[in-house]
């Protein structure tokens, strides 16, 4: 880490931008799933840049994609006509379980569900949203207002009416010791009594990640989704679901994660990924829905040519080299590895996830407790045996791996024989230890 680079951070960055890691790293190259630190030390990368770099790092295809559009035109704006925009949106368009889908190209994530908010709100002439406890939208005002962990609320202002119902994460919730039939059905009762009075029965939308990100990779039930949706039919309640981190085949299940769940939304949100790293996001949705704004709208650098170029070339790549499949069978390979070494150490409490979207949550001595300070710990151990991992979850006791889709079995093992020396090194330590060391 170069000190002075940390110094002059610190001096024009906000306080709230929060870097990982006692002594904070600068990635300066990579090469498929590895990269190298400004420290001089290769790291196996099973973070992929918050999930925005899918497909690895200095990938050709996806390189010369980009020189070669940067040197032809590199903006010209959604007032101008975009061929490689046209032939993504067509991609997105053939593949999504969306009925009569248009498609609608912003910059981010945030600004994507922004976006499908905006659209549900001006369709249904209503500003009441239900969203899921412990998910996590964006950083922009409304997506905020929809964000079921307290501690990315940056405000509690908010232009929508939010009403937040279970998300399908057993582990702490308290209907955990129902068989899961009985689960789901509770938590559909829930969701009825919520609707009944907390609010006036037009509701804009079921805003909903199949497989939550921030909140450390909860997975529902399969038929939980298909549950709320026998609850909110009735009331013709639209449902998007926020793809951002789980679309493209990441989960393995399908291309988009609310396949697997048996769910046709009204509007899909996505970004990350989709670019490999690039600015990139936008909506899919039912063309009632999207040809619903009544004022005019465009997208300045949304649909932009670079990211644009991209974003063809990573889906053509998956799709050449049948990264869904891979990502499926690396997925199974890794949790597999998990819940063995799950079984030798108490200090895990739960595997869960699908793909290659994994969550381990850390619990203390009880087998409940939430082992904030060990999940820390283990990031910092995870990385002096330079793998790069992730953090999360809606108390930060969840471990997030998350590598590119074009990981390989050899990379899978020696990841998880990393992480279960880091595992190991913060159990044998113990609590007073970690404080200790502190």
């Amino acid at each position: 880490m170069s000190e002075d680079l940390l110094a002059r951070h610190h001096a024009v960055m906000p306080d709230w931008m929060a870097l990982y890691y006692e002594e904070p790293l600068e990635l300066v190259s990579g090469s498929g799933r590895r990269v190298l630190g400004s420290d001089g030390v290769e790291y196996l990368d099973f973070f992929g840049g918050l999930l925005a770099t899918m497909i690895g790092h200095s990938i050709p295809e996806i390189s010369d994609a980009v020189a070669s559009q940067a040197h032809r035109i590199m903006h010209s704006s959604t007032l101008y006509l975009i061929s490689s925009q046209v032939e993504l949106a067509e991609k997105i368009a053939a593949v999504a379980p969306v009925d009569d889908p248009r498609v609608f190209f912003v910059n981010s994530g945030s600004e994507a569900v922004e976006t499908a908010l905006a659209l549900a709100t001006s369709q249904r002439k209503s500003n009441q949203v239900l969203a899921l406890r412990g998910s996590y939208h964006g950083r922009s005002f409304a997506t905020v207002g929809v964000t079921g962990i307290r501690a990315w609320s940056a405000t509690p202002l908010s232009p929508l009416q939010v009403s937040y119902v279970h998300s399908g994460y057993r582990l702490r919730s308290p209907f955990r010791d129902l068989n899961e039939a009985d689960f789901v059905a509770a938590c559909k009762e829930e969701l009825q009594t919520i609707i009944e009075t907390s609010t006036a029965g037009r509701i804009a939308a079921f805003l909903y990640e199949p497989v939550q990100g921030a909140g450390g990779f909860a997975t529902p039930p399969v038929g939980f989704f298909r549950a709320m949706k026998e609850v909110l039919d009735p009331y013709e309640v639209p449902f998007i679901s926020d793809e951002v981190q789980s679309g493209w085949g990441r989960t393995g299940a399908a291309f988009f994660a609310t396949e697997h769940f048996g769910i046709r939304p009204q509007m899909i949100t996505f970004a990350k990924g989709l670019a490999n790293g690039l600015s990139i996001g936008g909506v899919v949705g039912e063309a009632a829905f999207v040809n619903a704004a009544e004022a005019n709208s465009i997208s300045t650098a949304g649909g932009n040519p670079v990211a644009m170029s991209a974003a063809n070339a990573v889906l053509d790549y998956i799709r050449d080299h049948d990264l869904q499949r891979n990502a499926d069978a690396m997925g199974r390979r890794l949790r597999d590895g998990l819940a063995t070494i799950a079984r030798r150490y108490p200090l895990i409490g739960e595997v869960r996830g699908m793909g290659l979207m994994i969550g381990v949550e850390l619990v203390g001595a009880d087998g409940f407790s939430r082992a904030v300070t060990e999940t820390t710990a283990v990031l910092e151990a995870a990385r002096r045996e330079q793998l790069l991992i992730g953090r999360g979850g809606l108390y930060g006791n969840v471990l997030r791996i998350t590598p590119p889709m074009t990981v390989t079995a050899a990379e899978v093992d020696e990841a998880l024989d990393k992480l279960e020396r880091a595992i190991a090194s913060v159990a044998a330590v113990g609590l007073n230890g970690l404080f200790a060391l502190a």
